[in-house]
């Protein structure tokens, strides 16, 4: 008989070495490739970025299967109807009001961010043991989010990589790139201060490469990455604890197929976002090679936001345990 918690925490340590073996990784290429093919060459980056992109697609996939039950068939229609719904008002607002739908999307994402993580880290904490002591959301949580959102974004390299993505980006922190860099670098310290006081090493090392991936990495690759390598595949281990199949295979010792389950079922909504983008492209009249990353950022950025309204039950009900 396999001990449920013991396997369960496989998965979550594992992936958690994984995502930042992940970051490390795409550190190193970063600043390889930039010495190599140059800083400013973005073909090397707009790869990473969309291999990176396409990984984390699916994480958002099964929403409906942890919210509803599958006996409800009309529920879960109605409820995949409202999804998809607000996730095109989503993507007309953002096509439409760039800037100001940008700016939406670099708070709200900060904010679903720096949850998700605080929450898959209390998740573990649990696993390890149901006494012990938790991180407290506001020691962990502001960091985690603003650094793989805010920094690549006011970055001095970003406005090459922003204007390849939509021109009107570029100046959408209107100047105020200073004040982000220091509120950000003010709030990332006092995180690390507070998580090295409490001895929370494992947890200090994650700002801290956060913290390099969001300074070294291109913009476009320093978000890609962490949505991809870090949030999703995060996000994807604590969906192991809700889908019936992951159970099944923890029941039976499996760490690897539990994590597939998770996954799996996710994978034709990475092809539908191609698809879905390609018919986007078309509509918008515009060279699908020029647009094709602004296009799919848009629609990640559009189905994050049911994504988060979903989410946050499920990261309270972690938060609180």
């Amino acid at each position: 008989m396999f001990c449920v918690i013991d396997v369960k925490l496989q998965v979550f340590g594992r992936i958690r070495t994984l995502s930042s073996t992940a970051v490390a990784i795409a550190i190193a290429l970063s600043i390889l490739f930039s010495q190599w093919l140059g800083a400013d060459s973005l073909n090397w980056q707009i790869v990473l970025a969309t291999i990176a992109l396409a990984i984390g697609i699916p994480h958002g996939a099964l929403d409906h299967l942890v919210t509803l039950p599958r006996s409800a068939p009309i529920r879960m229609a109605i409820f995949i109807v409202l999804y998809v719904a607000i996730a095109l008002v989503a993507i007309y607002a953002i096509l439409k009001w760039n800037v100001w739908g940008f700016i939406f999307v670099v708070v709200m994402s900060a904010t679903h961010f720096g949850i998700g993580d605080s929450a898959f880290l209390n998740e573990l904490d649990s696993l390890k043991s149901s006494t012990g002591s938790r991180i407290p959301a506001w020691l962990y949580a502001p960091a985690a989010g603003l650094l793989p959102v805010a920094i690549p974004l006011v970055n001095s390299r970003s406005s090459e990589a922003l204007t390849k993505v939509n021109d009107a980006l570029v100046d959408w922190h209107q100047g105020y790139t200073t004040e982000i860099i220091l509120v950000v670098a003010a709030i990332t310290t006092l995180c690390l201060l507070g998580l090295l006081q409490r001895k929370r090493y494992r947890d200090a090392l994650d700002i801290a490469l956060l913290a390099a991936l969001a300074s070294v990495a291109p913009p476009l690759v320093a978000f890609a990455v962490y949505f991809g390598c870090w949030h999703a595949l995060r996000h994807s281990a604590r969906l192991t604890s809700l889908l019936p199949n992951s159970e099944s295979a923890y029941l039976r010792g499996r760490p690897g197929q539990a994590f597939i389950a998770a996954v799996v079922p996710g994978l034709p909504a990475l092809f539908g976002t191609i698809i879905f983008i390609a018919v986007l492209a078309g509509f918008s009249k515009q060279d699908l090679s020029d647009k094709f990353l602004w296009l799919t950022l848009v629609t990640i950025w559009a189905l994050t936001v049911p994504h988060m309204l979903v989410t946050a039950k499920l990261d309270r009900a972690a938060l609180r345990k």
